[in-house]
């Protein structure tokens, strides 16, 4: 319940902020913080920092299997630690709206600008930030136990 409540809010949060910027500040750039934080509304037909460029069929493709096999590791996996489901709607919300950018758009909707890094949005933080935490988990948790693999059985 806890994935299906955070996979819905940052999927609908995202997803209305980018149709928002999309419809209302296509390629422009207003400052939040003068030189810090931008939004500045960029159409990303690529992953990220623009690779893959020229491949938005393997890019949807890609993604659609991912959000497949994670739903089926979420099913098969009953999580009861709070962290790991709020990590895999994270995760989940973040694939699923930027995947659906590229189905309805034909690229993703960037719009958070720091400067100092390429333009991302919400899904981009989302998923970044719910699998960093995972992979440190995963490192937590094997040192704890004296394993250096992460199979789980």
């Amino acid at each position: 319940m806890l994935i299906c409540l955070v996979t819905i809010t940052i999927f609908l949060t995202d997803f209305l902020i980018k149709a928002y910027f999309k419809n209302n500040f296509a390629y422009q750039s207003i400052p939040v913080i003068k030189n810090i934080l931008h939004i500045t509304v960029v159409f990303n037909k690529g992953a990220a920092f623009g690779i893959l460029r020229d491949y938005s069929s393997f890019l949807i493709y890609f993604t659609l299997i991912f959000i497949i096999v994670l739903i089926l590791n979420i099913r098969a996996n009953h999580r009861k630690d709070k962290l790991d489901n709020v990590l895999l709607g994270l995760i989940l919300g973040g694939a699923l709206s930027n995947f659906c950018d590229r189905i309805i758009y034909g690229f993703v909707v960037d719009y958070i600008d720091i400067r100092i890094w390429p333009v991302f949005n919400i899904s981009d933080m989302s998923i970044s930030i719910g699998v960093l935490v995972f992979i440190l988990r995963e490192f937590k948790r094997d040192k704890h136990y004296g394993r250096r693999n992460f199979v789980r059985s």
